[in-house]
């Protein structure tokens, strides 16, 4: 097994910046995704770890050796392509074993026995005599795979390789991939722009754009707690709002029922339930959001209000943006009510997803049924809430 190190690693091609300044480690043994859209840097990022390309800065290290100048074939690393690369002469099995040409197998095995191992792993067993065209995509990406792992390499890198299958097949394929990663142990480097992809086979990823890291993580915590818009964007629906703090959170005490008062006579108090006070003496508009014991947040989105959890570090007047994932956002939630407007609706099975406007941004809704009507009266929870950002 081996660690890879990126520290500093840039690369630019005639002035146009590819990667910048990006550090990264990969520890022994684990499942690491490089997700982002096109042309953010994570195929540079993978062939630059794989020699392909060279650095214009910075260092590549496995296992604290320095790769500089150490051509591709000496690097002991196995790769997989979106293309498969098979040979269409030869057979599976000599597929298989091409590498072996060049190195030797692993210790006490001969090349037949290490190609039938891999065959077998792969469950492509019994196929070796078969030509690669006569094989399914699926079975053509696996003979690719028991190519690259054929000299047992320090390090397996998958570029993209199931973005030419059919949804089904994808999801079978990945399956076995992580199977078979967990069996050998071998440090791996994959790169997807399929975000649930990357979700589902990661130990760690790291979501990419503009040639920079935008967030390290596990797969649940990238998701839950998006540490940058564009991550709270891209990964997995999400709705993200800009405010401004009108109170850092405070604790509100019970009054009995909730008067709800407003003070300043506009009539936009009275957002309170059950014991907490919703009352706005400061005449900015936004009071009312206190429901039982607790410290909130006074956040202003476009004029309305809405109770975050507290922010003791931020200062009042400042921004901030926060997200509230689609699921989160229901029509029996009493707290943060808004009114969208139905635009289309999109059945998933298990759930519908809503898509809408409100205050003229884009909201997007997922609810076990379709919704009656052109509007939609829903809440969320202050817990539900994740900020991404102040300033």
């Amino acid at each position: 097994m081996t660690r890879l190190t990126l520290d500093g690693v840039s690369k630019r091609y005639d002035g146009t910046v590819a990667l910048a300044d990006v550090d990264l480690t990969v520890r022994d043994g684990e499942f690491f995704t490089l997700v982002g859209p096109s042309g953010c840097g994570k195929t540079t990022t993978l062939r630059t770890i794989a020699g392909f390309e060279e650095p214009t800065a910075g260092d590549v290290r496995f296992d604290g050796r320095e790769m500089a100048g150490v051509p591709p074939e000496r690097r002991d690393v196995g790769v997989v392509f979106q293309s498969y690369a098979l040979f269409p002469h030869m057979s599976v099995a000599e597929n298989v074993g091409y590498g072996l040409r060049f190195r030797e197998p692993p210790e006490g095995t001969t090349v037949d026995e290490r190609v039938a191992e891999l065959l077998a792993l792969v469950d492509l067993e019994g196929m070796g005599d078969r030509d690669p065209e006569r094989l399914s995509g699926g079975q053509r990406q696996r003979v690719a795979l028991a190519r690259a792992l054929a000299p047992a390499p320090d390090l397996l890198l998958l570029d993209e390789p199931m973005s030419a299958l059919d949804a089904r097949l994808r999801e079978s394929l990945r399956r076995q991939v992580t199977r078979i990663q967990s069996e050998l142990g071998i440090t791996t480097i994959y790169v997807t722009h399929d975000q649930a992809e990357a979700l589902a086979i990661s130990d760690r990823l790291a979501v990419m754009a503009d040639g920079r890291i935008e967030q390290v993580g596990k797969p649940q915590e990238i998701y839950r707690e998006p540490a940058t818009r564009f991550v709270a964007e891209f990964v997995g629906d999400n709705n993200v709002f800009d405010g401004r703090v009108r109170d850092r959170g405070r604790s509100y005490h019970g009054t009995g029922d909730g008067d709800g008062g407003d003070s300043d006579g506009d009539g936009d108090g009275g957002l309170a339930t059950g014991d907490g006070d919703g009352g706005d003496s400061d005449g900015d508009g936004d009071g009312g959001l206190a429901t039982g014991d607790g410290e909130y947040a006074r956040v202003a989105v476009d004029g309305e209000p809405f109770a975050l959890p507290a922010l003791p570090d931020v200062g009042d007047a400042e921004r901030v943006t926060f997200c509230v994932r689609p699921g989160a956002l229901s029509p029996t939630a009493d707290r943060n009510r808004l009114t969208v407007t139905v635009e289309t609706t999109e059945f998933l099975g298990e759930t519908v997803r809503v898509n809408g406007r409100w205050n003229g941004s884009e909201i997007a809704l997922r609810l076990p049924d379709v919704p009656d009507g052109d509007e939609l009266t829903v809440g969320f929870a202050p817990e539900d809430v994740h900020v991404v950002s102040t300033r």
